[in-house]
């Protein structure tokens, strides 16, 4: 009896897993679904451009100082807060 109780238990797991997936699946490739993914894209790749932009001035100014302490006095350090968006 616990046997049969286990397998429906499992199922019954198995059945809602299946149906949120099918669910999602087909919000994907619905036209909102679509949108919504565009703008996800957008949204990441602004953030790695500016992540790697950051990356690029630090690495910059880190070879800067490095080759020529006295123009380093010149640099003009950035900060996260520097950028509004």
């Amino acid at each position: 009896m616990i046997g049969r109780t286990v397998w429906f238990a499992a199922g019954a797991a198995a059945g809602v897993y299946g149906t949120v997936k099918a669910r999602r699946a087909a919000y994907r490739l619905s036209g909102p679904g679509i949108i919504d993914q565009a703008a996800a894209l957008g949204v990441g790749w602004r953030a790695f451009s500016a992540d790697l932009r950051d990356g690029m001035r630090e690495r910059e100014d880190a070879v800067v100082r490095r080759l020529d302490p006295a123009a380093a006095s010149h640099l003009q350090l950035v900060t996260p807060e520097d950028h509004t968006g």
